[in-house]
């Protein structure tokens, strides 16, 4: 049996948390972070048109 790694503990700042409360109201928290993360990281390039991570060299 593989042990399968836990999730990191990521503390969010005040105004994370307001935005969060007040603006994706109803909205599982660490749902609208995950879509935030891959907003982010697709506008970097750092995920292939399917939404992978790249590998290799950063753009």
């Amino acid at each position: 049996m593989t042990a399968v790694p836990r999730p990191p503990l990521v503390r969010i700042t005040a105004r994370t948390a307001e935005i969060l409360r007040r603006c994706y109201r109803g909205e599982i928290p660490a749902d609208v972070l995950e879509q935030m993360a891959v907003l982010k990281a697709t506008a970097d390039g750092h995920l292939d048109a399917g939404g992978r991570i790249k590998t290799g060299r950063r753009p």
